[in-house]
């Protein structure tokens, strides 16, 4: 292991440098506290847990790493630690192609047969009272009741993590959480123990662009991908091992929302993931997605420019592409939330035969971690005797008492072996074998050195991205970094950029008025130059074909056309899309004819950010009405502001010049009833960003 290669961050009287290979070394100007655990012991590597090699598993013997897993694991009762807001429900997953020349695992044996699931998304950082938009990750934990037992591909919404080693994991979750002498902010990292610790810590960089980017303001838990983030093995009958990456992509399409639309969501409804995954599942519109695999052997492992064993890093699916093997359906909605969305325990160490584990430190870290968690969350080894968490299939064990055991062993015999002919073996045919791997080398804490490249997929990420998300991005970071109140901090993030891509850092320094631009960070290890854009890592590029799922809020009031309503509720029928009346009072508003259609919303309480298209049929008279008041501006201006494409009657012209909104190609006039169709087809493109762009709002302003 070398030393002469370091990632260095310099600070007024504290340097902390780090080997490529993970060392870290830490020297003060003067008399520094030396760290140590709780019973006293100095520590001399707090950033890598103990493993056999470089690229070797963690090791148990690891007390630091146990100390510090177990004291974070108990901080909270009894809500999460992270993930502490979250929605699940029921569904099953089908298996559409059979696996068996890669995996034992009996949930791919065979086509067309059905798992039962449950599914949990949450949020990361935010406390259980928290709101549903937050900038964050988002858990995506699946459960599936296999006839083996129950296998959990506990993932998020992105495919990498800030951090390589799980021992970092308390640190990163401490600086992101509500800082400790105030108790806030809470759901949101644009504070400063967040981005300090991120400016320190270069491998969080490739994330920080995920984070930054709309990935983290989804528009709903039915429009994002989810992953497993780790490399697993599949491991097949004859004892051959493939590395194998899970994706699970919705066939709704890709969707996320706009900053100011995420903040006034969160005003309007902070339940708006939870509400809509419930009505839609309650309407019979079920969310779907597909369960893709990235299967690679050893030596595409060797040939690949970063180690696959590192948790901040991808395998751009255009060099190895995602094959489509299953698809998981949501249709049931729970019976009671705490039963059974509190109670669920997720454990990745939960898996099945023919699915095993790799030396990926991060996820050697949460097997350890996870077990250790439900104990003191759910108050009982037996929490698998809960409902939500039992196994669908026979289940025998000699495990007894405890709080709360339900089932014990029965018979004379609970110890194994015994001659009285009692109780269940082991089955070594059948039964779950560890892939057999070589380990070897010294007992070290370190990591390979492939894992000090920090920047290189970070710069391919934003590269991916089209320009209007990396305008998003620049201002996400900007918005977060201006509520850091260090400047050091601020300049240190930006000297980070600077090496990711230099438009971007000149962009967030002039938004944050920098006058003297830092120098650039220097990379630990060279940033690998010409690595080719994704496509597949933009959600704009990967959007719908379709408006399926989504809703239109339309804007009635008395004497409104009802033909015209006729027909974009006919339209969007024929789309598999959904149509919401908002009124000036709840009760709703009498048409053209004197029928009455109630109101789902009240003007004041419907914004059109609850909407993804919005339609004007307001009535001459009901324009006038409406004429200076705040709300029926905000819900024009809004959906104007976020780009959403917009109907609207002649009668409602009156309410767009009172907002400030211009027609453009993302407005359609409403003349007939058949024009709905043209509107729902322009909604198939959910945003209209050419408003958005700076030339179009010039354009628009000299009109």
């Amino acid at each position: 292991m070398t030393q002469d290669s370091h990632e260095k961050t310099r600070l007024a009287d504290l340097e902390i440098e780090r080997g490529r290979g993970g060392e870290y070394h830490q020297t003060a100007g003067g008399d520094t506290t030396v760290l140590t655990t709780q019973q006293g012991t100095p520590v001399s590597d707090d950033q890598n847990s103990l493993k056999v090699g470089a690229p070797g598993p963690t090791l148990m013997e690891d007390f630091h790493f146990r100390e510090k897993i177990f004291h974070f694991d108990h901080e909270r009762i009894p809500e999460r630690v992270v993930h502490a807001r979250g929605f699940g429900a029921h569904g099953y997953f089908e298996t559409l192609d059979t696996l068996e020349d890669v995996t034992m695992a009996d949930i791919f044996q065979r086509k067309g047969e059905k798992t039962e699931a449950f599914v949990r998304f949450s949020t990361v950082a935010g406390n259980k009272g928290s709101a549903d938009l937050a900038r964050d990750v988002r858990g995506f934990a699946v459960k599936l009741y296999t006839k083996q037992g129950n296998w959990d591909l506990v993932g998020n919404n992105i495919p990498v993590f800030f951090i390589q080693d799980a021992i970092k994991f308390p640190d990163l979750i401490h600086s992101a959480k509500q800082e400790p002498d105030r108790g806030f902010p809470q759901a949101q990292t644009a504070h400063d123990n967040f981005w300090d610790f991120i400016s320190l810590t270069p491998e969080s960089m490739h994330m920080v662009m995920w984070i930054m980017s709309d990935r983290a303001i989804p528009r709903s838990f039915r429009f994002m991908e989810g992953f497993g983030v780790h490399t697993f093995r599949f491991v097949n009958a004859e004892g051959k091992s493939t590395f194998v990456k899970f994706h699970w992509k919705p066939k709704q399409g890709l969707q996320s929302v706009v900053w100011n639309e995420a903040v006034k969501l969160n005003g309007a409804d902070p339940d708006f993931h939870r509400r809509d995954l419930w009505d839609a599942i309650q309407m019979g519109d079920f969310p779907e997605w597909e369960l893709g695999v990235q299967l690679f052997d050893e030596e595409f492992a060797e040939k690949f420019p970063f180690d696959v064993l590192d948790a901040t890093k991808i395998i751009p699916e255009e060099e190895v592409p995602v094959r489509i093997v299953g698809r998981l359906v949501l249709d049931r909605c729970v019976d009671n939330f705490f039963a059974e969305t509190e109670q669920v325990a997720f454990q990745t160490n939960n898996i099945v035969p023919g699915i095993d584990f790799t030396n990926d430190p991060l996820l050697q870290g949460r097997n350890f971690s996870y077990l250790d968690t439900q104990l003191k969350r759910l108050g009982s080894p037996n929490f698998t005797h809960l409902p939500v968490n039992a196994p669908r299939c026979p289940f025998h064990h000699f495990q007894q008492d405890g709080h709360m055991a339900f089932h014990n062993p029965k018979g004379r015999a609970n110890y194994e072996p015994n001659s009285w002919g009692e109780g269940p073996r082991e089955d070594p045919k059948g039964g779950f074998r560890t892939y057999p791997a070589r380990e070897e080398g010294e007992k070290l804490r370190m990591r390979p050195e492939l894992f000090a490249d920090h920047y290189s997929q970070a710069r391919q990420f934003y590269a991916s991205q089209t320009p209007v998300e990396q305008g998003h991005m620049r201002d996400a970071l900007v918005f977060e970094l201006s509520k850091v109140e260090t400047p050091a901090v601020r300049a240190r993030v930006v000297a980070h950029l600077r090496v990711i891509d230099e438009g971007l850092a000149k962009g967030v320094a002039e938004g944050l008025g920098l006058r003297d631009m830092p120098d650039a960070a220097d990379p630990a290890r060279p940033v690998v130059e010409g690595l080719p854009p994704s496509p597949k890592l933009s959600i704009l590029r990967n959007g719908p074909e379709s408006f399926r799922g989504r809703k239109i809020g339309v804007l009635i009031t008395d004497g409104f056309d009802a033909a015209l309503l006729k027909g974009i509720e006919s339209a969007a029928k024929a789309e598999g899309a959904m149509v919401e009346l908002v009124a000036p009072e709840v009760g709703g508003a009498a048409d053209d004819a004197g029928k009455v259609h109630a109101a789902k919303q009240k003007l004041a309480g419907g914004p059109s950010v609850l909407y993804d298209a919005v339609a004007l049929l307001v009535s001459k008279e009901g324009a006038a009405r409406l004429s200076g008041d705040p709300a029926a501006r905000d819900f024009v201006a809004d959906a104007f502001a976020h780009a959403k494409f917009i109907a609207f009657a002649e009668t409602a012209r009156p309410l767009l010049d009172q907002a400030g909104a211009t027609p453009d190609d993302g407005f359609l006039l409403l003349g007939k009833p058949g024009d709905a169709e043209d509107f729902v087809k322009l909604c198939r493109q959910l945003r209209y960003w050419a408003r958005t762009s700076a030339a179009a709002r010039e354009a628009m302003s000299a009109k």
